[in-house]
Parts: C-alpha cells; structure tokens; sequence
C-alpha cells in the first residue's frame, strides 16, 4: 500500500497545504518516513490523516468561486467501528462548507471496504449541500463497496453505482472532471425526477 501514492498531477494547479481556505493548510509532509498505516499496512507519506485509523484523503482540487472540491480517498471506510463519516465531515466537508463548497466529488476507487452504521451524517451533509444547490458524489467505487452503502441507503444522500464511474479522469483537468460529473448528476436527476 506503500507505492499507491495520491493523484498528483495536479499539483501545478492546486496544493491543500499552501491554501489557506483548505482544511490541510500548513501541512507539511516527509516523502522519506513512513509514518501512517492502515492496520499493518504503512501508506504513502502525502495522504492526510483526519481522525480514522483506517481511512485517509487527499484534497487534490478546491475551487471556491464554483463551490466544489474533488477529493480522493483510501483505505476501509469504517462508520461502524471508527463512525469514520463524522470524522470526515467534521474534520473535512464542515471546514469546507464554511468556505462556501457545497458540490463534493470523492473519487473512492481506493476504499476497499465500507462497514455502515447509520446514515444520520450522510443525511445531515446532503441537507446541508442541498439547501445550496450543491451535491455529492462516490465516484469509481469498487462493486462490492457500491453494494454495502446500498444496503446502508447511502444512496439516498450521496450518487453513486453506475453513472459513476469515470475511469478515464486521471488524463483530464479537475475542470473537466467536474463538469462530466456534474452534467451526469444533472442527468440522473432527470431520470429520476
């Protein structure tokens, strides 16, 4: 787990530790020593911890005038024994709301296992990002993980299954990226609607 390294070519557009906006400003980071780990895995330097033991991110894009934020995620996302998701938006989403983010793309094709409580915070953050016109969305989930926030009805709060998997967004700009989710957000609704 050591070599998955965060996406970073999009570093010449946006670093979170030099944005005073972001929750991760001032961060400085060792590419040298491993110090996190997911149980007895260590994981590359560049991912940020935010309070769970088994999960971690990364804020790779924040535009604020467009109010959204692309996020990657790793590791097992764990509400039932870590309640990682009021970690998450404590820590993370809240400080970002303030900054008037109210559109979120978690790109999830590292979650390896997701182990649901309840949905009370995922409720609370789409009520939250709705009063605003804002979404959130799961991309790339793995099948299984895709199953088990089913079973949880995280789909009622947050997109995901099918219309989210976009495998090709690594060659794109975070612009691009979320435009395309944007306008398959939109369609979905309309399916739905």
């Amino acid at each position: 787990m050591h070599r998955i390294e965060p996406h970073y070519l999009w570093r010449e557009l946006y670093i979170a530790s030099e944005d005073k906006r972001s929750p991760f400003f001032g961060r400085v980071y060792d590419e040298f020593v491993f110090s996190q780990r997911i149980y007895n895995y260590l994981i590359h330097p560049q991912w940020d911890a935010f309070g769970s033991p088994t999960l971690y991110t990364k804020l790779l894009y924040a535009d604020y005038s467009e109010g959204y934020a692309i996020l990657e995620m790793l590791g097992e996302w764990n509400d039932c024994l870590q309640n990682d998701i009021m970690f998450f938006k404590r820590e993370i989403v809240e400080p970002l709301q303030e900054e008037g983010i109210c559109r979120f793309v978690l790109l999830c094709e590292q979650v390896l296992n997701f182990h649901g409580s309840d949905d009370a915070y995922y409720e609370e953050w789409y009520e939250e990002v709705a009063e605003k016109d804002g979404w959130i969305v799961f991309l790339n989930l793995l099948p299984h993980v895709t199953e088990e926030m089913r079973q949880m009805r995280i789909h009622d709060f947050v997109q995901l299954g099918e219309s989210c998997q976009l495998l090709e967004w690594r060659t794109g700009t975070p612009q691009m990226l979320f435009r395309q989710v944007q306008q398959n957000f939109l369609q979905t609704q309309r399916e739905l609607g």
